[in-house]
């Protein structure tokens, strides 16, 4: 399958621009697309939370997915760098018009795969370490971490305290976090911040 996808990041802006890119692309590699997506929407909302996300659970080994430019991927190179790592795992192609950017089954490919896969483990674990710190420090200071006192109402995030409390020091992303309880990544980036006092560092903010 061949996906074309399109964003904007505002209603004032065309998705025509692009199409017409991908289009002229495709004609003249005698490429035909197989489905478009198109979606206005801040490129850097989590791709989790937008139609990008649902496109990336589904492709398959061989699949390639087609765009004017990596920005419209996402507004961070990590946060590039995290799509393009999924997209290699699942053997799935992004090729790009303006870019003139390829990944696939090369060896160029394989390289940068295990650049973006080594780029996100550090960055996993320096969070990871920090947090730990952060946490730490709290405690020493005499801090509450976690639910006030006396709370009974929980939300969906609320109850898995012990769990997301796990998954931080075991170095796991806010994206897979996120996954595993079905929230968005905005949700429990604010819920670590307010419950663990995680504040060394702007947790996806781009």
């Amino acid at each position: 399958m061949i996906y074309g996808y399109i964003r904007v990041s505002t209603d004032t802006q065309t998705v025509e621009n692009q199409r017409f890119e991908i289009n002229r692309f495709c004609g003249s590699n005698h490429l035909q697309v197989d489905g478009w997506i198109e979606e206005t929407i801040s490129g850097i909302k989590d791709f989790n939370t937008r139609q990008l996300g649902a496109l990336l659970n589904r492709v398959e080994k061989g699949d390639i997915i087609i765009c004017s430019e990596l920005s419209r991927l996402g507004r961070n190179l990590f946060m590039i760098m995290e799509i393009l790592n999924l997209c290699m795992s699942k053997e799935c192609r992004v090729w790009t018009v303006k870019d003139n950017y390829r990944l696939g089954d090369d060896i160029q490919s394989k390289v940068l795969a295990f650049a973006f896969g080594l780029s996100a483990e550090i960055e996993r674990n320096l969070l990871s370490q920090r947090t730990k710190e952060a946490l730490a420090r709290k405690r020493n200071e005499g801090v509450h971490l976690g639910r006030p006192a006396g709370s009974t109402c929980k939300s969906k995030v609320e109850q898995h305290e012990q769990k997301i409390r796990q998954w931080i020091e075991d170095g796991v992303s806010m994206s897979k976090i996120a996954q595993r309880l079905e929230v968005s990544r905005e949700t429990v980036r604010r819920y670590i911040n307010l419950t663990f006092l995680c504040v060394e560092r702007k947790w996806g903010r781009e």
